[in-house]
């Protein structure tokens, strides 16, 4: 009788593999309804998404060719820090950082904010 080997390979530990940082639903609804309502009043033209395994990144755009004006970043990484949300403006300067879009999302609200009167 011959003897068998067998070759057994181990399952791959999930932590070896890159995990792609993205937004949830609840998360691109936000983002989206400010750009929408941004792009409508004449400020923003485009934006960019870029999703990597250390960030997520939203960024907009008053026109293609220039730099974002403004970049929201989720890094999950800085959750026990100062909050996984950051604001960036135009020239890369932190604006706001929290633990939730709401908060990070107030500044832009504020530029949608238009004084009526009588």
């Amino acid at each position: 009788m011959a003897s068998e080997t067998s070759n057994v390979s181990n399952f791959p530990n999930k932590k070896s593999f890159p995990v792609q940082v993205g937004f949830d639903r609840k998360e691109m609804d936000r983002i989206l309804n400010i750009y929408g309502r941004m792009v409508a009043a004449g400020h923003w033209r485009d934006y960019a998404m870029d999703m990597g395994k250390d960030a997520a990144i939203f960024a907009a755009f008053r026109r293609a060719s220039e730099r974002p004006q403004m970049r929201i970043e989720k890094r999950p990484a800085n959750r026990n820090k100062q909050g996984i949300w950051t604001l960036h403006g135009e020239h890369g300067q932190i604006l706001k950082r929290g633990h939730d879009l709401a908060g990070i999302l107030a500044p832009l609200e504020r530029r949608l904010m238009k004084l009526v009167t009588d």
